[in-house]
């Protein structure tokens, strides 16, 4: 599969087609379709037809420098469930949640933080601000007491979808070990 930037088309094999409701008119589906499927509003009901799985969608995805779907949420180009925001970092409801609160923060600039495995010393500040943001998200959202996770997935294996370093905030539920 040849996946340049987020916006260019994805080569699909036959077999998984039907997985993207490809057409034979349409064997192309670019893969901003596929990722904007997990982030349209958080209040529609029924989830479109050519959601992909979190582990495809990671297994698409090609680390770039081009613009993402955080990008055009941050730009506010698409809507989100914003719960927080300053000049550094954004939050918002995953519409896709794993647990009763389930939210993404992320930095507003990438500056090549790509993922945490692209972090440099120069990204230390920004690093300190995402973790210490999640704690107010989490007492905003009631979940100091019983206790919340705080998950960054990382590169294919780690199920990273989107190239644009963000935690998820989870709570509201007991927590397994270990996980995925």
């Amino acid at each position: 599969m040849v996946l340049m930037c987020l916006t260019n088309k994805v080569d699909i094999p036959t077999n998984k087609k039907k997985l993207y409701d490809m057409s034979e008119e349409n064997p192309n589906k670019s893969r901003l379709q596929i990722l904007t499927a997990h982030f349209t509003t958080h209040h529609q009901k029924k989830k479109p037809a050519a959601m992909a799985s979190e582990k495809e969608a990671a297994l698409l995805a090609v680390p770039s420098d081009s613009p993402t779907i955080f990008d055009k949420i941050i730009n506010k180009e698409i809507p989100a469930n914003i719960v927080y925001e300053d000049d550094k970092v954004l939050a918002f409801r995953d519409i896709n949640p794993q647990a009763p609160v389930h939210i993404l923060l992320m930095p507003k600039v990438r500056d090549g933080l790509t993922g945490l495995s692209k972090a440099e010393e120069k990204h230390c500040e920004i690093l300190g601000q995402l973790l210490y943001t999640a704690k107010l998200v989490a007492k905003q959202e009631g979940l100091l007491e019983n206790g919340f996770r705080l998950v960054i997935n990382d590169g294919p294996s780690g199920c990273q979808s989107v190239y644009h370093l963000h935690l998820h905030l989870l709570g509201g539920r007991q927590m397994n070990w270990p996980p995925g």
